[in-house]
């Protein structure tokens, strides 16, 4: 499925621009987020959470294929509910993203673009986040009722015996997120 990106689509009465971008990202200059930037994601984006990333990792340690592209990828930290009949997903708000700072440095290093969730990160993630040109998304947390009006299209692709914590891609359409950590390595919870 292939969703269309969108240019800056609005200003906000503020002023600010909320910045469209579009996932796996090609030719968007990353460069061009810094934080507290307001942005909307569209296109197609992975979900995942701390048993799905454990398995990601024993992948690699076995050199195995991953069931995902990595290269210009985002990962949405959140474990949604069941669907209720008139929708793709059911509540899909973020979880807490530092569960996963572990695992993180590993996918930025293979060309992940961007991580998605809730909280602060760790050092090591800022770190990573400047050496390897990715930002760090923050979206609404206590909305995901609110974000799953977002969701076009659902897909477990991996590891469906997590039931909730398998890997899915999901077709958002603008998406709203906050950046929190930029590829110069400022951090929103910094300020």
């Amino acid at each position: 499925m292939k969703l269309p990106f969108r240019p800056v689509a609005y200003t906000k009465d503020n002023g600010n621009p909320v910045k469209n971008i579009s996932f796996p990202i090609k030719n968007y200059n990353l460069g061009d987020l810094s934080i507290g930037d307001e942005v909307n994601i569209w296109g197609s984006i992975y979900v995942a959470r701390d048993a799905a990333h454990k398995k990601l990792t024993d992948a690699l340690k076995k050199k195995e294929v991953l069931p995902l592209q990595i290269e210009g990828g985002l990962i949405y930290y959140m474990g949604p509910s069941p669907s209720p009949k008139e929708g793709t997903i059911g509540s899909c708000g973020p979880t807490t993203s530092s569960r996963m700072d572990k695992y993180t440095g590993t996918l930025l290093k293979m060309g992940l673009k961007a991580t998605m969730g809730k909280g602060c990160r760790g050092k090591e993630i800022i770190a990573a986040c400047k050496k390897y040109g990715a930002v760090y998304f923050v979206t609404y947390g206590g909305c995901g009722a609110y974000l799953r009006r977002f969701v076009k299209t659902t897909e477990v692709i991996a590891y469906p015996e997590l039931g909730p914590e398998a890997i899915y891609k999901l077709g958002v359409e603008g998406f709203p997120a906050v950046v929190g950590i930029d590829i110069k390595g400022n951090s929103l919870y910094n300020k």
